[in-house]
């Protein structure tokens, strides 16, 4: 089916499917984002298959200690723990992957959930701007630093089916193209972080998220594409009751509150898209593609339709990602044969 405002509709009030329920005994999931919202709702679903460690990655250790004992209390599940990591600091999501690596033998499920939709411009220390930094660069430098653990699981599990790794993307991918003078900027990554792209009126219009949704489906196809040994799908929620908006004020809140009214779903029926994502589907249907509404459906046409953008994006992301990480480079040459 075709994207269009009727099929928006049309996916926000049809009836959801039961949330998929897996054993998912011996198996590690981590979920980034966990402390609230889908993230914490998708790692309540993963509790209760009972993985040998399910590890919450959030930002704010008394959040993320409030939420594991929600968990806790709300499963019953023990293994559950909380690893700290910041992505608006490069070197909190470096120092997160090589812990991982130290301790962990294995990774099943990566969910990477965390995303920022501010109300104003701000720079991380980095230089980035912080949605261009969180929803984009910092989750692609995580995927990319527990790849060669998911790969090495794969290999644990044999013939059976593969890892996952899920980045949640969103259906307002769709309402958002490059203009004919960012495209013909030559970094084009570092145009879209500027203060002279990023305007009050993108700011305030919500388009930085727009953009960065975008992003997370070009990398993801671009990765896909690369590797075939971890399953890798970007997944659509679904417009829901999130915190994510929680910063809007004056008519952006109230057109924001009238849309929650009419149209959103609860955060828990979104997360069953993210556990779908994670568990459902024949790795052959869903690796590389977009997951809407408990299917692979196609993406906006301008993704279909612009693969030379793709390759763009991928290669000055890898670029940016292989400065602050010496990592990425070994992980591209290594496991994605990029030279």
């Amino acid at each position: 089916m075709k994207f269009s405002m009727s099929s928006f509709v049309y996916e926000q009030w049809s009836r959801p499917l039961p949330v998929a329920s897996h054993d998912l005994t011996g198996q590690t999931v981590v979920v980034l984002g966990a402390n609230v919202g889908l993230g914490f709702e998708a790692a309540k679903h993963f509790a209760r298959m009972k993985p040998a460690k399910l590890i919450l990655a959030c930002r704010n250790q008394s959040k993320a200690d409030d939420a594991l004992a929600n968990l806790r209390k709300e499963t019953g599940y023990e293994g559950g723990e909380v690893w700290l990591v910041d992505l608006l600091d490069f070197a909190s999501v470096s120092k997160f992957g090589e812990r991982f690596h130290k301790k962990e033998a294995r990774l099943d499920i990566f969910v990477a959930n965390a995303a920022v939709a501010p109300t104003g411009f701000e720079v991380s220390e980095e230089g980035y701007e912080q949605t261009l930094h969180v929803n984009h660069l910092s989750t692609a430098l995580i995927s990319l630093l527990l790849l060669p653990k998911m790969e090495a699981t794969a290999k644990l599990r044999g013939s059976g089916s593969k890892p996952r790794l899920v980045i949640v993307s969103s259906e307002v991918h769709h309402w958002y193209q490059f203009d004919a003078k960012a495209l013909a900027k030559k970094d084009l990554l570092k145009y879209l972080g500027s203060e002279e792209y990023c305007t009050p009126a993108e700011i305030a219009l919500g388009r930085l998220y727009l953009l960065s949704k975008l992003l997370n489906v070009f990398f993801t196809r671009a990765l896909a594409s690369r590797l075939s040994s971890v399953t890798i799908d970007t997944v659509n929620p679904g417009y829901c009751y999130s915190g994510l908006r929680r910063n809007y004020a004056g008519v952006q809140a109230i057109v924001d509150r009238l849309q929650e009214l009419a149209l959103a779903r609860s955060t828990e029926v979104g997360s069953r898209q993210l556990v779908w994502a994670a568990l459902e589907g024949k790795d052959t249907e869903v690796h590389g593609q977009y997951i809407s509404n408990f299917g692979a459906l196609e993406p906006a046409d301008y993704v279909l339709e612009n693969g030379d953008l793709e390759e763009r994006i991928w290669d000055e992301t890898l670029a940016v990602l292989s400065k602050v990480e010496p990592k990425v480079a070994e992980v591209a040459r290594g496991l994605l044969g990029v030279q």
